[in-house]
């Protein structure tokens, strides 16, 4: 697993316009890519009568599958400018498409190349970057008398999250802590308690943090 990367929270739909074109742009995460080339038939059924519908993608951990097309646009005037914002961007597992209806004035290739270019960036936004980060989970099982004192400071420590609090007969703390960061919280949980904690690690997980989107070409 990796320990960060960047990906796209989720949907995202928005539009602009160039030179009376109008570029209706679209972005998805997709961790395969059949899950990408589904999105790309969705929404090329979706605009059938469309005079482009050009995408591209990125997907695996080291980027090994990635695919533009130009659909019908210049060589390289369109799913390459999106597929170079995806890569600007460092995004995994993310595909996009470019959506053009022609408005009667030709851009030209440097034109086609920035508007493309435009729609995908402006598509992230609308899907919104998010950095994935992994987290481990740890469990600590304490009695009652120190529940208050926990709570009370993993609140104020930004670097820890607490994901949830199982009441029973002794309660048992649940916390996120970034992969390589735990050995203060471990030795911090020791301390507060004088020993007196039995501590579970749990399952991974990745925690999602906003980006800002770096804009075109």
């Amino acid at each position: 697993m990796l320990q960060r990367y960047f990906t796209i929270q989720g949907y995202g739909e928005t539009e602009i316009d160039i030179n009376r074109s109008r570029f209706i742009c679209y972005v998805q995460r997709a961790e395969t890519e059949e899950k990408a080339q589904a999105f790309i038939a969705e929404i090329k059924k979706k605009h059938w009568d469309a005079t482009h519908n050009c995408s591209a993608y990125l997907i695996g951990e080291h980027d090994h599958i990635q695919k533009a097309d130009d659909d019908g646009e210049p060589s390289g005037t369109a799913g390459k400018p999106i597929l170079e914002v995806l890569k600007k961007n460092h995004v995994k597992d993310t595909v996009v498409v470019v959506t053009r209806y022609f408005g009667g004035i030709k851009l030209g290739a440097g034109g086609l190349i920035r508007a493309y270019g435009k729609g995908a960036s402006e598509a992230l936004k609308a899907g919104r970057v998010v950095e994935r980060v992994l987290h481990d989970s740890y469990l600590f099982k304490v009695d009652y008398t120190f529940l208050g004192k926990i709570e009370n400071e993993l609140r104020a420590k930004p670097e820890y999250i607490i994901d949830h609090i199982d009441y029973l007969d002794m309660v048992t703390v649940t916390v996120l802590v970034e992969r390589g960061k735990e050995e203060p919280l471990l030795t911090w949980m020791t301390d507060v308690t004088s020993g007196q904690v039995e501590t579970t690690q749990g399952d991974p997980r990745y925690i999602e943090f906003n980006k800002e989107v770096q804009e075109t070409l």
